[in-house]
């Protein structure tokens, strides 16, 4: 009777906040309540996956705690309705369709947990959303399918961004300029207090990510403060470029202060006065960044060095760690420069050529920091790229090309010290989000694969919904098994070497694995670089 009444007072008292639909038509299935170590939360059970949503773990950053580390949460002790996502970080540049709404909030630091078994002791993947630092959130995230067909504990965390997540300026205390990552990090450490009563094991933790999210994960990796957090990682099409400088952080940090009208002695209390809708102002527009963003910088304590020097040197967390890119990277780029486009007209070769000047003409450092591109490059970039079918063609080659050969340069940085597993998503045919737009192909582009992983996945509120085929189906079916063996064992295949081999060196090794229908191709690094034109690029990239 006691649970029957207490039913039945949530259904009168807290419908108001039910997201998740009744099963059959009757009423929800509410799990719990479960306690964790701030107090007890009740979540809802949908399709054999009981999801905990809006869980916070961090006190909301405002007021005087705006560019500070993340606070210990308050702990409650009513029971806590947890079947709702909670609010999206603040942000405006959403890219179009990738993510969104445009908000100022700041009250943002809630995680969400999906578990098939909450009396289990099941991996743990943790999943960073992308989104260049600058947007994205948790609610375009469903893992009911990693969570029930991959026998996981998925746990998913907003955490600032743009100017609230990544800023420096030496007015400001304690603040190593990535509270961003910082984040990150007490997301990991509310798993290790409180994963287990959701079945989840706190000695297997997988940290993850997309774009953004790989670089993120990539850069905990790197971070002795998420030493011992988790044990192994995946960077999903990211991972493998330089950070900024912290020099280039504080300047574009005294830039952005001087601009919000704080300067003399007190710029520390200006700038955490300042309304979070004059601080989203200066961050951008909804289709570009400004000129104060920054994303994550070495800064010495949270990130004490360029990742690429932490790699080749083995000053990281070892773990084994998963690497790789989709076929056609820079269509997502392509396809957002389109979007915003007037009338959404056509890529042409006048585009292609400013995009490339953009990006070739001005500085190669991290960060676009000093130094420049050596004269020349530009000019070389387009002759090696000319436009011969479509400029979308040229252009979808040049960037993408130079992302996956960075990701073979860090795979070799990595591999003495840890197992390595790379892998090329080649499914051209991918569900795309944007709208129909003339002439525009999407193909293989970037956050591509995200929908065969977390079903449903359709970037932000304005991107389009589309269901994968059955053939996309079984493909998402081998992604979600190779994801949940690579978080339960450390290798994609659970055991062995097949099909899809640990990365090795040497041009004939076979070394990446395909993600196709077939689900058998293996290209050697001596393939992957003549596709992707890697001596020509290993000469003009940076790395630090």
């Amino acid at each position: 009777m006691r649970k029957v009444g207490m039913v039945l007072a949530l259904l009168c008292g807290l419908a108001g906040n039910v997201q998740a639909k009744p099963q059959d038509g009757g009423a929800p299935d509410f799990v719990g309540p479960t306690t964790t170590a701030d107090g007890p939360v009740l979540g809802l059970r949908e399709n054999g996956v009981a999801k905990f949503l809006g869980i916070p773990y961090a006190k909301p950053p405002v007021g005087a705690l705006r560019w500070m580390p993340p606070q210990p949460v308050a702990k409650w002790t009513a029971v806590r309705s947890a079947y709702k996502f909670g609010p999206t970080c603040a942000q405006i540049t959403t890219l179009g369709p990738f993510a969104g709404p445009p908000n100022s909030n700041e009250d943002c630091l809630y995680l969400n947990v999906f578990t098939p078994d909450a009396k289990a002791k099941l991996p743990v993947l943790v999943w960073i959303h992308g989104g260049g630092y600058v947007d994205g959130e948790t609610n375009d995230y469903d893992a009911t399918k990693l969570a029930a067909d991959g026998k996981l504990v998925v746990v998913t965390l907003n955490y600032r961004l743009n100017l609230f997540g990544f800023l420096a300026h030496p007015a400001l205390d304690n603040a190593s300029g990535n509270f961003g990552i910082m984040d990150m990090q007490a997301g990991l450490r509310w798993v290790q207090r409180n994963i287990a009563q959701f079945g989840g094991d706190p000695g297997n933790v997988t940290l993850g990510g997309q774009s953004a999210g790989a670089g993120a994960a990539a850069a905990n990796v790197v971070s002795s403060g998420a030493k011992g957090l988790f044990h192994r990682a995946i960077f999903q099409s990211g991972g493998y470029t330089p950070v900024a400088t912290k020099a280039i952080a504080l300047e574009r940090g005294a830039k952005f202060a001087a601009a919000a009208g704080c300067k003399g002695d007190n710029v520390a209390t200006c700038l955490r006065a300042l309304p979070a809708s004059k601080i989203i102002a200066l961050a951008g527009t909804p289709s570009a960044n400004g000129p104060f963003i920054n994303g994550p910088m070495v800064d010495g304590k949270i990130i004490p060095e360029q990742m690429i020097d932490a790699f080749n040197s083995g000053r990281f967390n070892k773990m084994p760690i998963m690497i790789g890119t989709t076929r056609d990277e820079a269509n997502f780029n392509i396809g957002i420069a389109q979007y915003f486009r007037k009338d959404r007209a056509p890529t042409t070769e006048e585009h292609y050529r400013a995009a490339m000047k953009t990006i070739y003409g001005g500085n190669a450092g991290p960060g676009a920091s000093p130094p420049a591109f050596a004269n020349g490059t530009l000019d070389a970039v387009l002759a090696h790229y000319p436009v011969k079918s479509t400029a979308q063609a040229a252009w979808t080659g040049a960037a993408t090309d130079n992302i996956t050969c960075r990701g073979q340069y860090v795979a070799g940085a990595l591999s003495p010290h840890v197992p390595v597993y790379m892998y090329r998503f080649d499914d051209r045919s991918a569900p795309t989000y944007f709208p129909k737009m003339p002439g525009y192909q999407s193909l293989a582009y970037h956050t591509g694969d995200i929908p065969y992983v977390f079903l449903g996945y359709h970037g932000g509120p304005d991107g389009l919904p589309t269901p994968l085929n059955a053939t996309q189906r079984k493909l998402s079916d081998r992604l979600v098994a190779s994801w949940a063996n690579f978080a339960r064992t450390g290798n994609p295949n659970g055991k062995g070497d097949a099909p899809w081999p640990r990365w090795k060196k040497g041009d004939n090794a076979p070394a990446y694995f395909l993600q196709d229908d077939a689900w058998s191709h293996v290209q050697t690094n001596a393939q992957i670089a003549a596709t992707h034109q890697c001596g020509f690029w290993q000469s003009i990239l940076r790395y630090k």
